[in-house]
């Protein structure tokens, strides 16, 4: 679960106090309801769908240039050996 903060005018967090109490909900229902609503219908929205490959393409562009960086910083990705130093027989 996540932290989200959001800034509401004095009037639109009155109304949403006063409507959610009326609902017998919390605020924090009244706002996760609120935004499960938003998502649906901009996930249906065919504009913001359309940019979905374009979306897809940034992500997989930026974890490749991540992972080259990360590459570069510290190799392959697998654990270097340790140095080891010889032992002295007695």
């Amino acid at each position: 679960m996540k932290t989200l903060a959001i800034r509401l005018e004095d009037d639109q967090h009155a109304k949403l106090t006063m409507l959610a109490r009326l609902a017998g909900i919390s605020v924090t229902d009244a706002i996760r309801a609120g935004v499960e609503a938003q998502i649906e219908v901009m996930a249906a929205d065919p504009q913001i769908a359309a940019k979905a490959d374009e979306l897809q393409a940034e992500i997989e562009r930026e974890a490749r240039e991540a992972a080259a960086a990360l590459s570069a910083m510290f190799g392959t990705g697998k654990p270097k050996p340790r140095a080891t130093t010889p032992k002295t027989s007695t």
